[in-house]
């Protein structure tokens, strides 16, 4: 008898239509699939919504699901939770790269991203101490890292900023993809992050999370 072939499943959280409000896609419509759990506790997440619930689907029902949400648009981003936490998001992000998406993955950084498939963009965060979770940081993952590929930093105050700067200093992470930086929401005024950036001309871009400007902390945005 032949064996039987083992239907691969994740639980996800939500699968939704936005516009991309981080990274250097910032703006682009993007079908987000946002996978359930999280190994982390950042003391400022913002979708702890994602920890736990969710719905169990097999890797068809996500690329069906995708599919009609996506239509004409080309870009996935699939999130967290931390999504290499399961298993199973390796073949799904090579299953959506080979249904010819322009796939992103958003991670923690404290995964190994090693087995990702290379078509996809990873966008990496680096935790810093306001975050509670610094010690968590996969300092591995930066010999992986690709141009395609970005580091994100979210920042809570200015001793993060200054973590930040030393590790960007001290690692030469300019030299190896994009670098991002993000003020914690309610936390960290926009503005003078923005100030310190100009005043020690860091080669990093600011970015605000554009879908909380639109659409404040609504599901599904």
């Amino acid at each position: 008898m032949a064996a039987t072939r083992k239907v691969l499943t994740l639980k996800i959280s939500e699968i939704f239509l936005s516009l991309q409000g981080e990274s250097s896609r910032v703006g682009l419509p993007t079908v987000f699939v946002r996978l359930t759990g999280c190994p982390l506790r950042c003391v400022w997440c913002d979708t702890a919504y994602a920890f736990a619930g969710g719905q169990t689907m097999s890797l068809p029902e996500i690329l069906a699901a995708v599919t009609v949400v996506a239509r004409d648009v080309g870009r996935v981003c699939v999130t967290g939770g931390e999504p290499l936490a399961q298993p199973a998001c390796l073949p799904l992000l090579s299953a959506l790269c080979d249904a010819g998406h322009a796939v992103s993955l958003e991670t923690s950084g404290a995964l190994d991203i090693g087995q990702v498939d290379a078509r996809v963009a990873r966008v990496v965060d680096i935790k810093a101490p306001g975050s509670g979770e610094s010690d968590r940081n996969r300092w591995q993952n930066l010999a992986l890292l690709t141009a395609n590929d970005e580091l994100k930093f979210v920042l809570k105050d200015r001793s993060d900023y200054e973590w930040a700067r030393q590790m960007i200093e001290e690692r030469q992470l300019a030299a190896l993809c994009p670098l991002l930086f993000s003020p914690v929401d309610n936390e960290l005024p926009a503005a003078t992050l923005a100030d310190w950036l100009v005043a020690d001309r860091l080669p990093v871009r600011f970015q605000l999370q554009l879908h909380k400007i639109l659409w404040g902390k609504l599901r599904g945005k």
